[in-house]
């Protein structure tokens, strides 16, 4: 792995762990809950990751789930920017659709200036919602051309991000402030996020490190992999390339235990894929529920995606997923109703890897990518 490749994995997870490992979080809000106590949840988290020595921690942009407060990826990181110090902070991610290119760029421009050199930005092209959510995002009542508008909505985005646009583009004279135009700044790392091969074969061509949702979309990960890496161009940013997959992963003392808080999270899902979005179910509430043919069906699909267990055992699937994929890092996600066992949970994969509990304040800086 050459040097603008390592450089990503530098400051990540030690221990026995096989390569860096990192925390999406999606703010999940449980029955009987508020979204102020799963924010504060990720406050806890952020602290405990960068303690234990996680590479990053990602928020993901979800709209009208009130199971999940991340409807505001810049707003929380920016928050647990003033709390925290060497963490990399990113969205996992910004639905690109869903913005104007050049608030997105001002958004994240704002936030490395708040934390230089520890801000990610991975893009989506998907709208996190629903159809009506989201024509109430773009004020339009269609999603034709989304999807092929991406590629050009990134290119624009970058132009933004390094102000770079040639001489006779119609937005030259435009900037995207705090940027480049006010000299030398830390500008924040572009990912590319996907659950299918169109970002992927993109992420390859632009050069760029792709994070893959192999929580949703398991039965996609090689074949998108694997066109990643055909795909890949080497850039200014990236030389070689680096993968990201995202895992649901929950660990508990007790494997029982740990099942049960993972069936909060697969109910929850269950219930939003069927059209009725709410809360994270209670884990009493998830055993006692009946599951249609239907329901049943999809739930097998997403305990299949899922880890769960003891943190021996859940490590060992880790090992086992890195192996097969051959990614660079791992990137754990936990949608469970009770955020005190969620944040056990990744106390327990730390301690289970032997991260350590007292990671230099300095480490952050070396995980900077450029």
């Amino acid at each position: 792995m050459t040097e603008s490749s390592s450089v990503f994995l530098r400051g990540g997870a030690r221990g026995s762990a096989p390569v860096p490992l990192s925390v999406l979080d999606l703010v999940a809000v449980g029955e009987g809950r508020t979204a102020r106590e799963a924010l504060a949840a990720s406050q806890r988290l952020a602290r405990l990751a960068e303690s234990r020595g996680f590479l990053r921690y990602w928020v993901a942009e979800h709209h009208s789930m009130p199971g999940i407060s991340s409807s505001s990826p810049a707003v929380i990181l920016a928050h647990l920017a003033a709390h925290t110090e060497t963490l990399r902070l990113g969205s996992g991610g910004v639905m690109l659709p869903n913005h104007a290119p050049l608030v997105v760029a001002e958004q994240f421009g704002t936030l490395s200036a708040l934390a230089p050199g520890r801000i990610d930005l991975g893009l989506g092209r998907a709208p996190g919602t629903d159809g009506a959510t989201a024509a109430a995002l773009r004020r339009s009542d269609s999603a034709d051309g989304v999807a092929d508008d991406f590629p050009a909505e990134v290119g624009e985005l970058l132009g933004f991000l390094r102000d770079d646009f040639p001489d006779r583009h119609p937005y030259r004279k435009v900037h995207a402030v705090p940027g480049p135009v006010q000299g030398p700044v830390d500008q924040p790392q572009v990912w590319l996020l996907g659950s299918s091969g169109f970002s992927a074969r993109l992420a390859g061509q632009l050069g760029l490190p792709f994070a893959f949702a192999h929580h949703f979309s398991a039965q996609n990960t090689l074949p998108a992999l694997e066109l990643y890496r055909s795909s890949f161009r080497p850039s200014a940013t990236l030389a070689e390339p680096y993968v990201v997959i995202g895992v649901f992963a929950f660990a508990a003392e007790d494997a029982r235990e740990a099942r049960r808080q993972a069936l909060t999270g697969a109910l929850a899902t269950v219930r939003l894929r069927s059209g009725r979005p709410g809360l994270v179910p209670t884990a009493e509430e998830a055993e006692a529920h009946v599951f249609t043919a239907q329901e049943t069906a999809a739930l097998g699909t997403w305990l299949d995606n899922a880890l769960h267990g003891t943190a021996d055992e859940v490590t060992a699937g880790l090992d086992e997923l890195q192996k097969r994929t051959g990614a660079d890092e791992l990137m754990l996600a936990m949608n469970s109703h009770s955020p005190e066992l969620r944040v056990r949970s990744y106390e327990l994969i730390a301690d289970a890897y032997g991260l350590s509990d007292d990671v230099p304040v300095s480490r952050g800086a070396e995980a900077v990518v450029g």
